[in-house]
């Protein structure tokens, strides 16, 4: 585990009443890898003179995907005047709210998008007004995912239980061989179940997937409380004085089915893909790598060469440089990816990449196809009869 995850899984364990290190896996081997590779990012940006997080880019940008998301509702809420204006603008607003999770809210969850915390933990909220919950994000991907990236059990980002097979230790139903077909529209729905059920079943439950985590109290529980209500006024409430039942459900289904499926499947081009390795503990509580090699054999790139891609998706078509430096801004991933494949290609490490988006979406499909298949059984050991004598 990186030094940075360490200390901060550190400071929540402390924090918390539940104890989240019951479970935890340890990793193991010579870090020399990462050590070196640090020294060499640090170094590029000591002669860029660019700092790792506060970059007017990041502000520039986030003002532009705010500016759009609130156009876009004031627009579709009180002006709209035709269907076919409505589901543009739904469309317009739903691509905007994946904007907001990809760009500004993803980097501040990582305490990537200002060295001032406050800045950070403002920025990660938009999360709570677009539907999710920052502190459950927090848990779930920023702590569980990243530091365990595609362990089955450990890892809830890969467990998506009986809906598909996604790790070949997971348990295979008949119905998963259809599975490359029916998760595309499964993915569409990835918002809305956030939205009306999952942030639920985590706080009642207190776990995500098969991990247990602190329940929110005190600021954290008020501000789940608090964005959940200002989410539902803005998605239901405030449309319901203007528009009919029917046409403001209709719109949220376009709004949240846009905005699921592109936040699923970007961030599915990552992990569940050929190329990512889902390695399993040698022995209770221990992987036989070191954190920076594990994260480098379970993560893939994709279209590293599109600048469009890489502004839109928030540089997360860039999931090596990001699991490995998730405290630096995503702007300044185009320009570190070349000091870390040098690195990886001088230390025998595997980079992996595929060329285009268009590449990584069949790659995950191809996945999910092989998922979903039978795993292939050796042949029956047949004993031929001794010859007699």
């Amino acid at each position: 585990m990186s030094p940075e995850s360490i200390h901060r899984t550190a400071e929540t364990v402390r924090a918390s009443p539940v104890d989240v290190s019951a479970d935890r896996l340890k990793f193991n081997g010579d870090n020399t890898f990462q050590r070196e590779l640090r020294r060499r990012v640090e170094e590029h940006f000591r002669r860029s003179g660019h700092k790792q997080r506060d970059s007017v880019r990041m502000y520039l940008k986030s003002s532009i995907i705010l500016a759009t998301f609130v156009a876009s509702y004031v627009l579709l809420v009180f002006f709209a005047a035709t269907w076919w204006q409505g589901l543009l603008l739904s469309a317009v607003l739903g691509s905007a709210v994946a904007q907001i999770g990809f760009n500004i809210q993803h980097d501040a969850g990582h305490q990537a998008y200002s060295e001032h915390r406050w800045i950070n933990n403002w920025m990660a909220m938009t999360l709570d007004l677009v539907g999710g919950s920052s502190y459950i994000w927090r848990w779930k991907h920023a702590h569980f995912h990243h530091t365990y990236v595609n362990i089955d059990g450990h890892d809830s980002d890969i467990s998506l239980g009986v809906l598909a097979r996604i790790a070949p230790l997971q348990k295979r139903y008949r119905h998963h061989r259809w599975q490359h077909f029916y998760m595309w529209l499964l993915y569409g729905l990835t918002a809305v179940s956030w939205h009306l059920h999952d942030d639920f079943r985590d706080i009642i439950t207190g776990t995500i997937g098969k991990r247990r985590f602190p329940r929110p109290r005190g600021k954290d529980l008020a501000v789940f409380v608090i964005g959940k209500l200002v989410f539902f006024t803005l998605a239901f409430g405030l449309p319901l004085v203007f528009h009919s039942i029917g046409t403001v459900l209709l719109y949220y289904a376009v709004v949240a089915m846009v905005a699921g499926l592109l936040l699923a499947m970007v961030f599915q081009l990552a992990h569940a893909v050929e190329e990512a390795a889902f390695p399993s503990p040698s022995e209770p509580g221990r992987i036989d790598k070191p954190w920076a090699i594990h994260q480098l054999e379970t993560t893939v790139n994709f279209a590293r060469d599109s600048r469009v891609i890489t502004w839109l998706v928030g540089g997360l078509n860039f999931q090596i440089e990001h699991h490995l430096f998730p405290r630096i801004s995503h702007v300044h991933y185009p320009t570190i990816a070349p000091v870390v494949e040098a690195t990886c290609r001088e230390y025998g490490v595997p980079y992996h990449t595929n060329r285009s988006f268009g590449a990584g979406l069949a790659s995950h499909y191809r996945w999910l196809r092989r998922m979903g298949r039978p795993d292939p059984t050796p042949a029956p050991l047949v004993l031929k009869p001794l010859p007699q004598t």
